[in-house]
């Protein structure tokens, strides 16, 4: 097996790279999860979401076998910068900056700007009866290509845990971090997932979905064909003002919507809540085989309740209609504690080529990890759902 580094997605093709990353593709089904296949990254190189002037310069790692077939790739970025992440490292930088080293650029192996769970060394389906021992040689070239540019470390975030694991055994620093996902048991409507919860926090969502429906908006569901211009203008801007409010500046462009909505909007649900004509605020998710990922979420008026009816009740009431297995939403946001979501542990893998840095964030880690333990328990306690219920 000979490991190649690229220059970016489009030095390899769409049949190879979804062949490893989204085998379902290639057949026209629907991905496992959508953000690693080729049409994904493609759209954010091609629209200049990443790239030259973005912190973020790709370089892709493709392993061929002896006949020089893909046998597995890797997302992978050269970065100048640790933003759009979303698992922190800024302490580690900062520390390692004060003591004289250089912790920029590094390696990252990610989705940019996507904080969502999933493989991040991709095998094909031919060399499956291999994969530990293929995930390991992929690791272990990404090691040999951060002694090669002469970087600080590399990093592999939101990975699997087989993934993770097989880190460890090589070396690897292990960190575990915590989202909040909403698991489908089964049930058959939105109301027999409520029945689940305490009476209080049953009436509180029903309250606010009233409030939301008494305040004269009409909500749409939107996928695929469905999407037009006019709704992609409308969600340019309401990320932009979400964006401007949490970044500073949005990282995606306006061409990346252009380019999601000719290869990609297949996988695309958009919910749109409008006055009249006037879109007012929306929720731009991405759908998997399983799964529903929420991504971005932004209004030009604020409704009381209504980011919580977009962006959580009627992500819940679209995976139950379609028999979805769970809704994943990204980052943070502690409120989804009381509309039904529970502790997700998620994973990501570190080296770091200075002995004395490697070994002063192991002992940040270890003191991390009993931390992310306790607060998974503290949230699974204080849930919306009834004691003893089948949410607990």
């Amino acid at each position: 097996m000979r490991i190649r580094i690229t220059r970016g997605i489009r030095e390899i093709t769409a049949r190879q790279w979804n062949q490893c990353a989204a085998p379902a593709v290639l057949d026209r089904g629907r991905p496992e999860n959508p953000f690693v296949t080729h049409e994904f990254l493609a759209a954010l190189e091609d629209s200049g979401s990443v790239g030259p002037g973005t912190g973020w310069t790709p370089l892709h790692l493709v392993a061929e076998d002896e006949h020089g077939a893909a046998c597995a790739v890797m997302p992978l970025y050269l970065k100048s910068h640790s933003r759009g992440e979303y698992v922190f490292d800024d302490g580690w930088a900062a520390a390692f900056i004060q003591a004289g080293g250089h912790y920029y650029p590094k390696l990252q192996s990610a989705v940019p700007f996507t904080p969502v769970p999933g493989p991040r060394i991709l095998v094909a389906p031919g060399a499956q009866d291999a994969r530990q021992q293929v995930v390991a040689a992929m690791l272990e070239g990404v090691v040999r290509i951060v002694r090669e540019l002469d970087v600080s470390s590399a990093h592999v975030s939101f990975c699997t845990r087989e993934e993770w694991e097989l880190g460890a055994s090589l070396g690897w620093l292990c960190r575990e971090s915590l989202q909040l996902h909403w698991t489908n048991r089964g049930y058959d409507s939105f109301e027999s997932f409520l029945s689940e919860f305490s009476s209080r926090k049953r009436k509180q969502v029903r309250r606010e979905r009233r409030r939301v429906r008494q305040s004269g908006l009409r909500v749409e569901t939107l996928e695929g064909d469905g999407l037009r211009d006019a709704h992609w203008d409308a969600m340019w801007a309401f990320y932009q003002d979400t964006g401007a409010r949490n970044w500073g500046t949005p990282y995606l462009t306006r061409e990346f919507f252009d380019i999601v909505h000719g290869s990609l909007r297949r996988e695309v649900v958009l919910f749109l809540a409008s006055d009249g004509n006037r879109p007012v605020a929306g929720a731009l998710n991405f759908r998997g085989s399983e799964a529903l990922f929420g991504r971005y979420w932004g209004c030009v008026e604020e409704v009381p309740f209504l980011h919580f009816e977009l962006c959580y009740y009627r992500a819940l009431d679209y995976a139950i209609r379609n028999r979805l297995d769970r809704v994943e939403a990204g980052a943070g946001g502690g409120h989804k504690i009381a509309r039904g979501y529970t502790p997700a542990r998620t994973y990501s893998l570190h080296w770091i080529a200075h002995a004395g840095l490697s070994d002063a964030v192991q002992r940040f880690l270890e003191e991390e990890r009993r931390h992310v333990v306790q607060n998974a328990s503290e949230i699974s306690n204080s849930g919306s759902y009834r004691r003893g219920g089948v949410g607990r």
